[in-house]
């Protein structure tokens, strides 16, 4: 396909200075009504803002997921009152009552941009770095998604970043990735204002960033006056033509027009206050009543919506004609948009399972293959570890080839999961991304808004207990597992085995409203299941089955079950016992739960696979055993088996016995527990 023309209008500076003016007011009286805001960057990026979204931006305000748009990220988050003035202005289903309810609980204008909340959204925005970082996965997934349907491919990603997200750590992992991949559909607006929210940038950063940006493989263009919509307008012309990404520093003046504190920092994050704004809007000539858009404007806005409906129906056509031609290609398409699995997949997931021991990353890398195979929009690679992780998959993605699906991320774990979840946000992929499990602090607060945005994406998190052994204790994981089960709306999954394992990856892939960290072992584990018919299926669930004397074979809680465990005794009038593990102690467990059916008791052996959605039963004595912080077991069970200490270095089995985890000490814990409690 080639570059549709710009929207086909005549600019008038009247209409551009008018448009630019009611996006200043539109901000500053949504702030100023609220009581709470930023005023000063809406005010100081309306002229840039404007120009890209009359004269550049491909959209349709009828149609906010077509999925050959441009992407428009406002990564300085905190400036959400510019978006929802361009929004409303341009068409958008949000009224004017939604601006006058900005920041309130329950309107579609809230603090700052939330995906899901707001139509033309694209992603949730506060977290600084974190929206650049989303618009570099949105134009790497644009420019696979071009390698693999050029027929119908032909968007760009813009994005507005401010100081704040480039002095934070991840814009220089996500700019430098962008720059190596040369993802020349990406063009970024700095709103150079000069100004945080402390006080002048010079106070704590003398970076130049141009230079930087240069230096990373980006073209590069200073704006000096970011009022100058013509400059503006030419450096995006520019920026398109070239074959890099692009970043353009405009030089802006936060609060622009606001007397008094215009150009510092007390037009930041605060309402300008009733006079001020009306001498705001008495400098600007501005006499029209708040919340108001002048009609030339909304006539200029209207017809360029219609313009880019008519993009869109172009497309549509486009569409068609290609469907005709390339049915089976065109329904993979919308398959993969719709994140539907595909025919097949389920039962090639099952069939990785093996009876010889093999630790669960290697099992997950059988279940990775297998899904590949069957699914060609599954994406994604590894920090730099792809062979340790078990997420080896083929020839790794270049500027030259973007057909592939491995992606080198290097060793840059938080933006490689901020860029997963553009990747996810953009449509048409799903996407995975490993390392290590104590590495999770450093991706964290991606994988939150990976939560908050309900976004699938699939955390491959290896090496996950103590057992890491000699590498010590800065890379062995004690904590980290609670710490993911704490975030809303992430799925963990630690499986004990092979069918676990496919278990666990089948759960992941069927999952379309929020992302599944999956837990898996270094060191190699026994198998436990004999094949997938060990799980009882239910609706959406995979509840346990029923193990009690005289073997202590394990059940699983693999995703769910709401069903108490079977009764285990001594004798008719004894409490039951219960022991519960996860992962690669369900082994453990198991040599236990042997010795105490020896001595009598009848034991069940539970595998919860994912805690979240398992029951204990509080008639039964409840015991619990997992390599890590017992505090999330605490509240759970009546005696938790875990570490709450660092680990050590040595071999993997040595630091695990020196933590208490062999059969014969974790026996003592529980006579001593059941000496107690008799």
């Amino acid at each position: 396909m080639t570059d549709i023309a710009p929207p086909a209008f005549a600019p008038s500076v009247t209409t551009d200075q008018l448009a630019v003016d009611a996006l200043r007011f539109l901000a500053a009286d949504m702030v100023q009504t609220a009581q709470s805001g930023h005023p000063g960057m809406p005010m100081g990026a309306a002229p840039m803002a404007w120009t890209l979204w009359s004269r550049h931006l491909r959209h349709d305000p009828a149609d906010p997921d077509w999925a050959d748009r441009d992407r428009f990220v406002l990564s300085a988050g905190h400036g959400s009152a510019l978006l929802y003035g361009l929004l409303h202005m341009f068409g958008y289903d949000l009224p004017v009552a939604q601006l006058r309810r900005f920041r309130q609980l329950g309107s579609r204008t809230p603090g700052h941009p939330e995906f899901g909340e707001t139509p033309g959204v694209e992603c949730t925005t506060g977290p600084l770095g974190q929206g650049l970082a989303m618009a570099v996965g949105m134009a790497l997934a644009e420019r696979m998604t071009a390698a693999r349907y050029p027929e119908i491919t032909d968007h760009r990603t813009y994005a507005i970043v401010g100081d704040g997200c480039l002095m934070e750590g991840v814009s220089h992992e996500v700019a430098s990735f962008a720059g190596h991949l040369g993802l020349g559909r990406l063009i970024v607006l700095w709103d150079d204002n000069e100004i945080t929210i402390d006080g002048a940038v010079g106070r704590s950063c003398s970076d130049d960033q141009v230079a930087r940006f240069a230096a990373y493989g980006w073209h590069t263009e200073v704006v000096a006056d970011g009022t100058d919509i013509e400059a503006i307008d030419a450096a995006l012309t520019r920026a398109k033509a070239d074959p890099r990404p692009s970043f353009l520093a405009v030089r802006t003046v936060i609060g622009h027009g606001a007397p008094d504190v215009a150009g510092t920092s007390a037009a930041h994050g605060s309402p300008l206050g009733v006079d001020r704004l009306a001498q705001a809007k008495d400098i600007a000539g501005w006499t029209l009543a708040p919340f108001t858009v002048p009609e030339q404007v909304a006539a200029t806005c209207a017809v360029l919506a219609e313009i880019g409906g008519e993009e869109h129906a172009s497309w549509l056509a486009e569409f068609a004609e290609f469907d005709a031609v390339a049915p089976e290609r065109c329904a993979e398409f919308r398959r993969a948009r719709a994140r539907l699995l595909p025919v097949g997949l389920l039962p090639a997931l099952e069939a990785v399972a093996t009876r010889a021991p093999r630790a669960t990353r290697q099992s997950s890398q059988a279940c990775l293959n297998a899904a590949l195979s069957a699914m060609p929009e599954l994406v994604g690679g590894s920090a730099d570890l792809a062979g340790s992780t078990g997420t080896v998959c083929g020839e790794v993605v270049t500027r030259d080839d973007f057909t592939r699906s491995a992606i080198a991320f290097g060793i840059r774990e938080f933006g490689m999961a901020a860029i997963l979840n553009g990747m996810s946000l953009h449509g048409g992929f799903r996407v995975f991304g490993s390392t290590f499990l104590v590495f999770a602090d450093y991706l964290r607060p991606a994988l939150r808004l990976s939560a908050l945005m309900r976004q699938p994406v699939i955390y491959v998190l290896t090496h996950d207990s103590i057992a890491v052994g000699e590498d010590g204790p800065t890379h062995q994981p004690v904590e980290h597992v609670e710490s993911l089960r704490i975030i809303p709306g992430v799925q963990v999954l630690r499986p004990a085995d092979d069918v676990e394992t496919a278990a666990a990856w089948e759960l992941a892939l069927s999952r379309v409203d929020g992302p599944t960290a999956l837990i898996l072992s270094r060191q190699s584990l026994p198998q436990q299941f004999t094949a997938t018919s060990d799980f009882a299926t239910g609706p959406g669930e995979l509840g346990a089955q029923q193990h009690d004397s005289p073997a202590p074979a394990p059940s699983t809680a693999a995703a769910a079950t709401a069903q108490a465990p079977v009764a285990v005794h001594r004798s008719p009038s004894a409490r039951r016992i219960d022991i519960i593990a996860t992962g690669s102690e369900v082994a453990l467990a198991a040599g236990a739960a042997e010795q105490l059916l020896v001595e009598g008791y009848r034991v069940r052996l539970v595998s919860v696979m994912d805690r979240s959605r398992f029951t204990t039963d509080p008639s039964a004595h409840t015991i619990s055993i997992e390599a890590g912080c017992t505090a999330g077991w605490a509240g759970h069970v009546d005696l938790a088996i875990g570490i709450d200490e660092f680990g050590h270095s040595g071999p993997g089995d040595e630091v695990m016995a020196q933590h208490g985890f062999t059969v014969a000490h974790v026996l003592d814990r529980i006579r001593e527990y059941l000496d107690g409690a008799s």
